[in-house]
């Protein structure tokens, strides 16, 4: 079920024909929501889903802050038969990301950090010398490297200590109060090692009730699977891992719409501070960059996209797509990794996605 290049030529075409046909391509916002253009959308998400070998996957369009449509397809639990929905948890890895850039530019905007500092100001070992917050934030590669850009999730993740710095507590203490509670994200999870019960956590990170909820959350986490090239799905088994700057974080469509929604309403970050964020940064050499700070940013036809992906191979891969000057939000989750495999997401271009184009073609 991997989609080859001569499949994924066929289904982009038949898009332009299914765009086409029903006049979709130049709709605007305040049409929204159109029930032919989500019939459509529903239809081809569920034709694509087999084609890439995806067992799960929930859905969701946020319009204006609020969502306007989502759904499920396909199976979180293949075994038992359990319907992936709205509410499905999956694991959604380099989607962490977001996270990590609204906590640290928070601490920019509060003035406790500098998006220009090298990291020895704090007192943190760095990955380079000349590392700071915004070189490892648009993924910006080190002096010396072949190419200006490099997407290093593990680079990335080095930004965990800084943020312990700027909020002197355990990183996941920072996510799980200053997002998940704050935003009532409650089926996201700062890590699935938190399901383990004899885990040794640091005395008062949690309180019993916040632990309990966490485990029943991680109990209806979607199984991840591994779909070979004949489309047979196996479950993959996967270690239970903490959450850092880069990776860790479980949630769903639902929980992560509450995000996007707060940050468009300037609930979390200025909005100096999101045009700084959501615009290329440069490299050393003038090069503009994939990325802004946290996000990946291109145009298309004209318009800015903002975007990030996530992707365990084999397991989980997720996909958020905005279109900042619409007011509208994708939101994508999958329990293969069929959403982001296929489509080698990491050198920046989000219209190598079958599922991207689709929705930029149908909404922009």
């Amino acid at each position: 079920m991997r989609a080859s290049t001569s499949r994924t030529r066929f289904v982009v075409s038949a898009i332009v024909v299914l765009v086409t046909a029903h006049g979709l391509s130049g709709q605007q916002p305040p049409l929204l929501p159109p029930g032919a253009s989500f019939q459509v959308l529903e239809t081809y998400l569920e034709s694509m889903r087999g084609q890439v070998g995806i067992p799960g996957m929930s859905a969701a369009v946020v319009f204006d802050e609020s969502i306007i449509w989502e759904k499920g397809f396909g199976y979180q639990n293949l075994a038992s038969r359990i319907p992936a929905t709205p509410d499905t948890p999956y694991v959604v890895d380099n989607l962490t990301e977001t996270v990590a850039a609204v906590l640290l530019l928070q601490c920019v905007e509060q003035r406790r950090i500098g998006l220009d500092e090298p990291f020895q100001r704090y007192g943190l070992s760095a990955p380079e010398s000349d590392a700071t917050l915004r070189r490892l934030l648009s993924h910006e590669a080190p002096d010396g490297a072949k190419e200006p850009f490099a997407f290093n999730p593990d680079r990335f993740a080095q930004l965990t200590p800084l943020m312990e710095w700027c909020a002197p507590q355990p990183y996941r203490k920072s996510v799980a109060h200053r997002i998940l509670s704050r935003l009532a994200m409650k089926d996201s999870v700062p890590g699935t090692d938190l399901h383990d019960p004899d885990l040794p956590l640091p005395e008062g990170l949690f309180d019993p009730g916040e632990l309990e909820r966490y485990r029943r959350v991680l109990d209806r986490l979607a199984v991840p699977y591994k779909v070979t090239g004949r489309g047979r799905a196996d479950r993959t088994d996967l270690s239970a891992t903490p959450i850092n700057a880069a990776a860790g974080l479980v949630s769903t469509v639902r929980d992560l719409a509450r995000l996007d929604e707060a940050i468009d309403a300037g609930v979390l970050l200025s909005d100096d501070t999101l045009e700084i964020a959501w615009n290329p940064a440069t490299a050393r050499d003038g090069t503009p960059l994939p990325m802004g700070l946290g996000w990946f940013v291109q145009s298309y036809r004209g318009e800015r996209v903002v975007w990030h992906f996530g992707y365990v191979p084999n397991a989980y891969s997720s996909l958020v797509l905005k279109m900042p000057g619409r007011h509208l939000t994708f939101i994508l989750l999958a329990n293969s990794d069929g959403l982001s495999g296929p489509f080698q997401l990491a050198q920046g271009d989000v219209t190598r996605s079958l599922f991207a184009t689709l929705f930029l073609r149908l909404f922009r």
